[in-house]
């Protein structure tokens, strides 16, 4: 990623718009408890982020890797913190950690077998995995139907069924597996449901083994049980004897081209397969979960979600130093340590927030969101609940009087968001909008899962920096003031969410954009 720019800082015009756009408040708070807020957002001080912050990017924790003992040592580090403030445990078993499961499988090709007509084939000599596929091990034997051409004229024929058979898809001559015509045809068979999807391949004898013994090597890592894909690649040399028998020329197959796709019928055929897998791999990860119960009988069932996540990249290429920790004090040893410095302030206030708070650390953000993407699917209380997930990710570096808010424009917790912002000018921090929107960060954080799942959110973010996923991005280089400033900025947005009588809403272009659906 490339360094981020200097920002343009809000006119004071713009300041004075804001203030006079405040949205109305159900009943403003008494000075006691005006008081009470202050004190409350008074305890996220810089000299407790920068110590929290020294524990979990120390070296001694090698960086947090998703899966590793010393991600493990990070999270039952943030459990201890979330049972001293005080909070509920929403994980599993009435701990605060709820941990998923990870696996690597790979495929075992000596055990694994396959038949097409008559013919016994060998994986890796006839017969590989396609779109590195995880293939079904159950036994899968049916008929066989060809489909040719690549003109979709119709989702699938009537008459013709495909469930309980195989599939024979013949590309035109000298294609790529790829090719975007190619590609509709075989999720077109897919969805179907076929037992599996065979794509003849013309390929010569050395591009045929670079591409079969890159599959047979490859280890497919997942969280929870895996996407299977029945979708293989087979020689023309296995099936061209099988047509001709039937009375079809593979060649004239594969000459139909840009021609509408055809489905031939060639029942007569048995096709088996049935797939050995080694596991390589079977460990899991945490996730921690503190809940903050609301003091209202009407909203404490309803949620104001924050969220950071724990991992980094862990141990890797040595810099010129030699230093070879990556040890993640921005990424997102930040955003982590705002999450409990949030829970302990909230924690602290009396009268406690109208709605129910949940504080969310997670892990494998880095390997593609695998923690908050199995806590959306598996939550401690009801996803529709979720009002809003207030997503903190890198808030430690660069400009020491701004931060970004992704995804403000989306729902109207960004006018919630400009209002608190406008109410609180002593922060000395300034939230805007997304700088990069063709760096696409909406999608790359944890935040994501949520908003997928029909949840507003917003993503506090400072941007990527020359330290970003390299050793260097040390605790000495985080500016502790600025993070607990943005730290008070989220206790009061989330505050006032959290007591508002109406939900935060999707704008409707939005929500049909990034949720789908009506």
């Amino acid at each position: 990623m490339t360094a981020v720019r200097r920002l343009v800082r809000p006119g004071a015009s713009l300041v004075t718009a804001l203030l006079c756009a405040a949205p109305l408040v159900a009943q403003a708070p008494s000075l006691s408890t005006q008081l009470a807020v202050e004190r409350a957002a008074a305890t996220i001080t810089g000299d407790d982020v920068r110590r929290r912050i020294g524990v979990i990017a120390a070296d001694s924790m090698r960086g947090r890797y998703t899966p590793s003992p010393e991600l493990n040592e990070t999270a039952e580090w943030v459990a201890s913190e979330f049972r001293s403030i005080g909070l509920q445990p929403g994980g599993d078993g009435g701990s605060f950690l709820q941990r998923y499961p990870i696996r690597a499988l790979a495929l075992n090709p000596a055990e694994s077998k396959a038949r097409f007509g008559p013919t016994d084939l060998h994986f890796g000599r006839d017969v590989a995995p396609a779109y590195s596929a995880i293939l079904p091990s159950t036994h899968l034997e049916g008929s066989l139907l060809v489909v040719s051409g690549t003109r979709l004229e119709t989702v699938l024929p009537e008459g013709v069924v495909v469930t309980g058979t195989h599939v024979l898809v013949v590309p035109p001559r000298g294609a790529d597996l790829h090719e975007a015509a190619v590609v509709a045809v075989v999720r077109t068979v897919l969805a179907a449901e076929p037992l599996a999807v065979w794509i003849a391949s013309d390929h010569g004898n050395a591009a045929w083994a670079a591409a079969a013994n890159k599959e047979l090597r490859r280890q497919h890592t997942f969280v929870g049980d895996p996407e299977e894909l029945a979708a293989l690649v087979v020689r023309d040399g296995i099936v061209r004897p099988v047509l001709a028998a039937l009375g079809m020329d593979l060649a004239a197959l594969r000459s139909r081209g840009g021609e509408a796709v055809r489905w031939d019928d060639a029942r007569s055929v048995s096709v088996a397969l049935e797939v050995a897998v080694q596991v390589l791999i079977d460990t899991g990860a945490p996730n921690v979960v503190g809940i903050l119960p609301g003091s209202d009988l009407a909203l404490r069932d309803e949620y104001v979600v924050f969220s950071a996540h724990i991992d980094h990249v862990g141990v890797g290429t040595p810099d010129a130093s030699g230093d070879s920790i990556y040890n993640g004090a921005d990424d997102d040893a930040s955003g982590t340590v705002t999450v409990v410095e949030l829970a302990e302030a909230f924690a602290s206030l009396e009268p406690r927030p109208r709605r129910s708070l949940l504080f969310l650390t997670v892990s494998g953000e880095e390997r593609g969101l695998w923690g908050s993407g199995w806590f959306v699917n598996h939550p401690p209380v009801p996803l529709e609940g979720m009002v809003a997930n207030l997503n903190i990710d890198m808030v430690g570096r660069n400009w020491s009087d701004t931060i970004v808010a992704i995804g403000r424009e989306h729902s109207d917790l960004g006018e919630t968001l400009a209002y608190v912002n406008a109410q609180h000018p002593e922060l000395g921090m300034t939230a805007i909008g997304d700088l990069w929107p063709a760096e696409r960060f909406y999608m790359r954080s944890d935040h994501y899962r949520f908003a997928r799942r029909g949840v507003p959110i917003l993503f506090f973010f400072n941007g990527t920096h020359p330290d970003y996923h390299e050793p260097s991005d040390e605790v000495g280089k985080i500016d502790a003031d600025k993070t607990a400033r943005v730290g008070r900025l989220i206790f009061h947005l989330g505050l006032e969410v959290a007591n508002r009588t109406a939900r935060p809403a999707w704008y409707p272009a939005s929500r049909r954009a990034i949720v789908g659906g009506g």
